[in-house]
Formats: C-alpha cells, structure tokens, sequence
C-alpha cells in the first residue's frame, strides 16, 4: 500500500511514484511532522527532531522537568490552541466551560483502501485506474472531550495526497468551531517564495510572488464566494524555482466559499502553511455527539519547477475532479448573445443571430440574461424563472426547436441564487433573503442574495430550474452568480447559529447543484460568477467549465488565463473570441490574434453574427476547424507556459504537447512593438529530445533539443499580431 505505519519507529509513511510524506508519534502521543517532498526510501526521519530547551517556549505537563520538549518548537500536523503553541493554529473551539484550548494525542488510526468521503462536500474521487489508500488519524483533548479526525488520501500514480479534518463532540455540552483548518503543514526551513493569485472583477488570478518573511502572510476571501480578489490556490517554491527547476509545494482548497491561507515563519526560521475556512464571521455550534466535516485539500509536490506542478493539478482535476460526463467529451463551440445584444432582445433577433452563425462552425447557441420574468435591465425580474413572452413569442421550446432546426444546440443562462427586489418572489418572500432586520440592506447589481442555508428555499430553486430545463431541449446550461454576500443573517436561524450561515449557504449551493446535474446528466453545465468570481476546485467538481473573465480583451486574457492556468486545466477555461473595439477595453485586436487566444481554453464566440463580414466569418469558420481538429491536443495534452506576460511586456506564448509527444501546438502573440526591434528566438519545451519535428508550413524538419535548446527565430509581427507553430513527430528525419 502507498500509506504505512512502522509500528517500531511510530511513523505514518506515505508515498507517491514521486514524493514521500512521513510523521512521526511522539513519546507523549503527539503527532509530529517529519518531511513532504522529493521521494525517499522507507527511511526513519525522526532524528530531523532535535530537542532544545527554548526561552519562553512552554512544555506540556506530562513532559516533567523535560524542558526541551515544547509544541510552541515542533513541527506537527495539526496545531493546537491555548496550549504550548502561539504561533497559528489549526483549530480554535470554545468549550462548554467557556475556555478557548485544544491539545490533541494520537488515540487511533486506520490505514484501508479507496477514498475517505467528506458529506455534501466536494472532494476527489478515484478514477478506474487510480491506486488509491487512506489514512484516518484520532486525536482527542481529553480535557474538552473534542476529537479531531485527520484525513489523508495517497493518489499514488498521480502523485498527489489530499487532506481533511471531520471535529467531533464527545463532551456532554455545547462547544462552538471557531476556527478550523483542514490542512497544516509545519516546514523545517524557511527559504520559500509564497506564490499566490490576486484580482479583481475583470482581472482575475494575477501571479504574486514574494519571499516568506517573519509574522503571518495570507491570502483569502470573506465575501461568501472564493472571489476574484484570491483564488483558493497557492504555491511554495524555491527563491530560484522556475517552470522547470526547483522545489514547489502546491495547496489547493476544494471549496467554493470564505477561506484563508496563511503562512508564517516563526522565530526558529521554520514555515507553517495551513488552508481552510476563513476564521472571519465562522463560528459553528456543535451540540453533544455532533460532528463538522471541513472541505479538501489537495496538495501536490513537484521538483521540476512550475510546469510540472501544473501537470499535475490539470491531470488529477480534469480526471478525479470533474465528475460531468462531459469531461471526456469534445465540448461544443458556442456562440453566447451577452455581447450581442445584451437585454435588448426579441426571438427574431435570436434566431437571425444563430442562423448567421452556422458558418462559423458554431455548435451551441447560448441565450443569455434577460429571457425571463419582467428582465429588461439589471435592476428587475431576478428569481421569476417564468420566460418572458413579449421577448420569447415562441417560449423557450419554440425557440430551441427553431435553433434545433439550424443544426445547434440550445443553452440557458441562470443565476439561481439571486433576487431582484422588483420580483414576483421577493414581493411573496421577503424573508428568503440574507437580511438583518432593521439594517437596510446592501445592493449588489441591483439585487439580494437568496438563504441557501434554508432548505425549503434550495427545494424551491431546484423545482424552479428542473421546470426550465424540462420545458424546452436545453443542452447547456451557463450558471452566473453576480454579487458577493453582506448582511449575513438567515431569518429562521437562532441567533447563537448565525456564524454558521456562511458555510450553510455553500452546502446547500453544493445540494442545489447536486440535484439538479444529476437530473440532467446530459447537460453541459458551465459556471460563472462574474467571470472568474469562483473559479475553484468546488464549482470544478459540478461545472467542467468555467467563463474565466467577464474580461474578453485579448491582450488582457493573455495573463488572466496565464495565472489560471498554474492549477487548472486547459479543458476547464471558457475563453471566447469578442468584438473588437472590445468593450471591456476598447482595445481593438485582429480576430486572428483573438481567435489564437481563445484556443488556450474552451474555444467559442461573444459577438453579434449578424454584424460581421463574410471574409470575417469565414477566418472564424476556420477558426473553429483548427480548433476541433486538435481539441485533444489542446485540451489533455501537457501544456507549457513558454513565457511570463507580467516579465515579457514584447510577447507572450505557451505550448500544448501531446502526452505521447508526437504532436505540440505552440503559439505566441507580440504585445509590444518597437522599430528596428533586435531578432528574438523561441525555445519550445516538452518535446522527445530524441526525435525529429515537422513544423507544417516549413520546409525543414528540426530535432527536438534542437527545438527546445535552440528555438526558432520569431518573425517580423505587428503589434497584436499572432503566429500558431503546429508540430508533428516524424519517423525518420534531419536538421536540413
């Protein structure tokens, strides 16, 4: 198995085909940590502990005069709190008695294999092939009576583990979570660069690099949703890691809601990194024989730099994440009227819209915001999931029947969890809102946000969509959520339980959507929250796409889809081909160059049909071609990030190779123009350094050290201007 426990040593090993975790139980029944990282034999690290007596750093009673024994000095896997250790913790519980501690021992273990399930929460599964064993390790303080349930699953051939912490009251009063993190990590070292992804609305996942100092850094969201501020994803590395050498650590947290990554290098030069729910406006009551299960973390290591890391974030996602059948089905090319039209729309606008798409190789045409209800601007109708007929004289079935009849599909915008106040259901249910009585309450786009921690509101949700998606041949579903959270406060919710209602309003999101996918597992369902408002692990496990940006200039997506793609994969980013003056920027881009850009992710159309030439048309219709014909390549190969567009203000490029290595797509776009510009070379990566090349269009046929150590030389663009290299593997061949 890839987890054991050496009985004589008292250690937990836990290995990959490329890492190795190791813990060790301390002689007073604490559980340490030992190492995480580069693979090593079955080899005994506890003598990595080298006890001191430290100034000011407290001893657990049962340690006697031991003065060097102190939890304020120890790695360990899960941090106490009030007790010997000041430096971040894990876990704080108020207890019954009103005190603020927790010190757990080791009591129990169990090693079996398959997966550990975490209810009503997304997690990793195992695929057919996959090997995968689990560890569950029991600590309990034996003054509170609180048990600690530490979860650890070994994807062995994946070379990922992923972690969980389930709290258990076993005193006989009410104690209340107020901080829970489901995975720490204690390093003996602190030569680290912390890596995260930072934003806002528009401008998503933007790379931020910065070296560990003393204190607390961290990064997180308390807006009810993971956010486009922080993505729920963060990398250690090395001060000299790049995309292809170096040490990196990867954490990222399966979880669509609040949460808080911190990390602190203590007084003794040592790193402690944890993940979980966000502290802030948490505090959940657990009476006498309840548990609360905390959200997944995966954790990958890699040796090789970046780009390996990232291999395997897109592998283990894209086939132990996504659960929707259409993970390994080829995603059809569609053409949203957001751009197009906006609210100002009537089914004959629609259909001539679709109609003139049909040659551009489209497949889906997805009718946006504003079908429904009395919904001719933001400010209304939100939450009457009945369509509007003065827009929609056919109804939805007459329309997807008339779009049928082109050769597409049909798809739906919805945003289910919202409300308008000028709405039928607010005027009947005020109370379904998260509102404080007596506070006026904050608008976001003109609109409220529903109590999903009520489960007569998610039932009612469920009821409403399943009747839309029943009503018509609906194949693809886009679904929005466009403002974050405020007022935070459930009506049927006593008071002493109102810290539990923003993680109750993310399960019973996770309930709405389990519902109403595996009613209708034939729909593609795509996610969106603005964009890449919650662009995360948890929504991955429902939606196998996500609308990256609300942001569809093609300059600007060159770094928002560079820094999503650190963790996510290829398969799982919506990029759309838009009208140019684009009109989020005004910046204005040849459609070839958007066309190239949109191929780094799921591939489609944001723009009026009915306005484009037919020489623009038919560059698109080819577009769509290209794209098709070498889905599998782009959307499962490995992928490369060739170049940093925040440190390469002259070009960006990234690269797709074949698992097999025996076809690769590298393609660049120039951003910055200069006259009489020196000659630059691209260097290509992840190509068979023993095998010969043929670049279509080209003449000669080229090694691939040659291709990787040497490059080809860029040639002469316009600024915006773009060039795709497609590569195939052959048999036999020279440099010539």
């Amino acid at each position: 198995m890839s987890v054991r426990y050496v009985e004589d040593k008292k250690t937990f090993i836990l290995q990959t085909n490329h890492c190795t975790y190791q813990m060790k139980i301390s002689d007073y029944d604490y559980l340490l940590h030992l190492y995480y990282g580069e693979r090593i034999d079955d080899e005994d690290l506890s003598y990595l502990i080298q006890p001191q007596d430290r100034g000011f750093s407290p001893n657990p009673n049962e340690v006697g005069n031991d003065r060097t024994f102190s939890l304020d000095v120890f790695p360990q896997e899960f941090s106490s709190d009030g007790c010997c250790d000041y430096r971040i913790s894990s876990i704080e519980v108020k207890n019954g008695d009103g005190s603020y501690a927790f010190l757990g021992k080791v009591t129990d273990y169990k090693i079996y294999p398959g997966k550990y399930h975490l209810e009503g929460l997304p997690t990793l599964f195992p695929s057919e092939n996959d090997t995968v064993d689990t560890l569950e390790i029991w600590l309990k303080d034996v003054s509170s009576k609180v048990t600690v349930i530490l979860c650890y699953s070994v994807f062995e051939e994946k070379d990922i583990i992923t972690r969980a912490v389930k709290v258990l009251n076993e005193s006989e009063n009410t104690m209340y979570l107020n901080r829970i993190m489901s995975a720490t990590i204690d390093f003996m070292e602190s030569d680290f660069d912390f890596v995260h992804f930072d934003g806002r609305h528009t401008m998503e996942r933007n790379l931020t690099r910065e070296p560990i100092a003393y204190g607390v850094q961290s990064v997180g969201s308390a807006r009810g949703a993971s956010s486009h501020q922080h993505n729920p994803f963060v990398i250690l590395c090395d001060h000299n890691a790049n995309e292809d050498v170096g040490n990196c650590y990867g954490f990222s947290f399966v979880y669509s809601g609040n949460f808080r990554c911190e990390v602190e290098k203590d007084q003794f030069d040592q790193t402690r990194i944890q993940f979980g729910i966000n502290p802030k406006g948490f505090s959940y009551q657990l009476k006498s024989g309840e548990k609360f299960t905390a959200p997944e973390v995966v954790l990958a290591y890699s040796s090789q730099g970046f780009s390996k890391l990232s291999h395997l974030y897109h592998d283990v996602f894209r086939e132990n994440l996504c659960r929707s059948p259409w993970v390994n089905k080829m995603r059809p090319v569609v053409i949203n009227s957001w751009e197009a039209t906006y609210f100002d729309f009537d089914d004959e606008k629609l259909l001539d819209i679709a109609k003139k798409s049909v040659d551009m190789g489209v497949d889906l045409f997805v009718l946006d915001d504003g079908w429904f209800g009395k919904r001719d601007s933001d400010s209304s109708g939100l939450g009457d999931w009945k369509v509007n007929t003065k827009k929609i004289k056919r109804g939805l079935k007459g329309l997807a029947d008339e779009i049928n009849k082109m050769g597409l599909k049909f798809g739906l915008w919805i945003e289910p969890e919202m409300v308008s106040e000028d709405s039928d259901l607010y005027r009947t249910h005020p109370d379904w809102c998260l509102t404080i009585p007596g506070r006026a309450a904050t608008r976001g786009r003109y609109q409220l946000v529903l109590d999903l921690s009520r489960k007569d509101v998610c039932d009612y949700i469920i009821r409403e969509i399943n009747q839309v998606l029943e009503s018509a041949n609906i194949e693809y579903i886009k679904w929005d959520m466009n403002r974050n959270i405020t007022e935070v406060w459930s009506h049927v919710v006593e008071p002493e339980k109102q810290g539990e209602i923003y993680h109750r309003y993310i399960l019973g999101l996770y309930y709405i959507m389990d519902h109403i996918i595996l009613e209708h597992p034939n729909i593609l369902f795509g996610g969106c929250a603005g964009g890449g408002g919650r662009f995360d692990p948890g929504m991955l496990y429902y939606h196998p796409q996500i609308w990256c940006s609300d942001n569809t200039d093609a300059v600007n997506r060159l770094m928002i889809q560079y820094g999503t793609s650190f963790a996510y994969p290829i398969s799982t980013i919506e990029s759309h081909v838009s009208v140019c003056p684009n009109h989020q920027t005004g910046r204005s881009v040849s459609l070839e160059t958007r066309g190239v850009v949109a191929m780094d992710g799921i591939f489609g159309f944001e723009l009026d049909s009915t306005k484009m030439a037919e020489e623009d048309k038919e560059i698109c219709r080819k577009q769509s071609e290209f794209y098709k014909k070498h889905y599998d390549l782009i959307v499962k190969g490995d992928y490369y990030r060739l170049t940093d567009p925040f440190e390469n203000k002259e070009y960006a490029a990234w690269q797709h190779v074949s698992k097999d290595q025996k076809e690769a797509l590298v393609s660049l776009v120039l951003t910055e123009k200069e006259p009489n510009a020196p000659q630059r070379y691209l260097r290509f990566k992840g190509l068979d350094s023993t095998a010969f090349y043929h670049i279509a269009g080209d003449d000669r046929t080229y090694s691939g050290k040659v291709l990787m150590t040497v490059g080809v030389p860029i040639p002469n663009l316009a600024q915006y201007e773009s060039i795709q290299y497609y590569l195939k593997k052959i048999e036999e061949g020279k440099n010539g």
